[in-house]
């Protein structure tokens, strides 16, 4: 009996934990998050990061003491001989086969910043690539808002159609007890019986449209909607600032890294210094006049000072003035057309708001002559086709009102995407 209880308790809990998933409803900033989350290019992100960093660890080896080994075997048709003839004693006369293997460590003690520039610059193409990337997630948004608003248009119409069922239930409930009474006929029932399976289509389609929009949206954020997940309805989106598109982030990085690139061309032409350690075994050594394989080693200090880069320094900095002056053609173009996007967006939230303030009046209206009408056909004062003209007339009204109040939503949060993500 424990055990029995102990089970029944677990299959109540799991209910209640269904019943609790299916009640809580998905808003659109969840399923933001949940479509950039399982977008296939977000992992592109984490590449990129892998990338830089194996890059810079790369370019840190610079600064480690550095070994190279070197060999070689020569032959020369003609060496170096000493023209003097000293009685009692042999010059020593070097062969014309020599060999020679030695190793070189050098330690880089200056060099002009370069590393810590090219580090930088690495630093500033990983942001550019990755705020490149997140123009690319940035563009979910609009698609989510599409299929997101799509989803509440849909489920608002299917509430409207159920209460026009309730006015042709409640139609059809008078027309039989006129029928009743002996003062309508039975093809006024069957009219509204008609009109009722055409609701009744309408429900059909409309649940149909809606399946196509969840699925696609289930996609995108990797989780189920099935007919019982409903989706919060957001509130009113307010759009104020500058425009904070994740284009502006790459035109600033982009800027930075011609900035970082220019110093990088002064460091190039800066001298570089370093000590150095050599030894190897050779034949001959270091004394030329040694014919024997022996063993030997030179240290010191080498300076490197590279003046090739001076006859181009000046071009190189013009080309980055010019690439500066094209990324700002770039980023005031973006912004023009930004900004022209978003009048026209405005335009859109006010004409919807000014629609709803009409459509309030018209719903009003039409709902009145609907009552009205609705006591004439009790009366018998009126036919079933005009009480459902009168009907018909007030459900085309509040489905317009439906319409154009998600449209006015849907426009508002569309102009906070393309103003940006702060704005949120």
């Amino acid at each position: 009996m424990k055990h029995l209880a102990a089970f029944l308790v677990m299959v109540s809990v799991l209910q209640a934990h269904a019943l609790y998933a299916q009640s809580v409803a998905i808003t659109l900033e969840e399923c933001y998050t949940l479509a950039e989350q399982n977008y296939p290019l977000i992992r592109q992100r984490d590449l990129i990061d892998r990338t830089s960093e194996y890059t810079i660890q790369n370019l840190s080896t610079s600064h480690m003491p550095q070994l190279v080994v070197n060999g070689q075997a020569t032959y020369q048709s003609e060496v170096t001989q000493v023209p003097i003839r000293i009685p009692g004693q042999e010059i020593p006369t070097i062969s014309k086969d020599q060999y020679k293997v030695f190793a070189e460590v050098s330690q880089v003690i200056f060099d002009g910043g370069t590393v810590s520039r090219q580090k930088q610059a690495q630093q500033a193409d990983a942001a550019i690539e990755t705020e490149r990337l997140e123009v690319e997630l940035y563009k979910l948004k609009e698609r989510i808002n599409q299929l997101f608003f799509g989803i509440l248009l849909v489920d608002e119409q299917l509430r409207q159609t159920d209460l026009l069922k309730q006015d042709i239930r409640l139609g059809m409930g008078k027309t039989e007890a006129s029928i009743a009474n002996g003062t309508a006929f039975r093809s006024s029932l069957d009219i509204l019986k008609a009109e009722l399976l055409k609701a009744d289509q309408r429900t059909i389609e409309l649940t149909a449209q809606r399946k196509a929009y969840a699925d696609m949206l289930a996609l995108f954020i990797n989780r189920e909607l099935n007919e019982q997940v409903a989706l919060e309805k957001p509130a009113e989106a307010i759009a104020n600032g500058e425009i904070t598109r994740p284009e502006m982030q790459v035109f600033k990085y982009q800027t930075e890294s011609l900035a970082i690139q220019d110093k990088i061309l002064s460091a190039r032409n800066t001298p570089k210094l370093s000590l150095f350690l050599q030894g190897g075994y050779g034949r001959p050594a270091l004394n030329m006049l040694d014919n024997t394989l022996k063993g030997y080693y030179i240290g010191g200090v080498r300076l490197n000072w590279s003046l090739s880069g001076l006859y181009t320094t000046k071009r190189d900095r013009a080309i980055l003035d010019l690439s500066r002056k094209n990324i700002e053609v770039q980023r005031e173009t973006f912004l023009f057309n930004t900004n022209l996007t978003l009048r026209q967006q405005n335009a859109e939230v006010a004409r919807y708001k000014d629609l709803l303030v009409t459509d309030d009046e018209i719903v009003t209206l039409r709902t009145s002559v609907k009552n009205t009408s609705s006591v004439q056909l009790s009366n018998g004062a009126i036919t079933t086709n005009d009480y459902l003209r009168e009907v018909n007339a007030e459900d085309q009204a509040r489905q317009a009102r439906i319409v154009h109040e998600i449209q006015r939503l849907m426009a508002q949060y569309t102009l906070r995407t393309t103003m940006g993500s702060s704005n949120e």
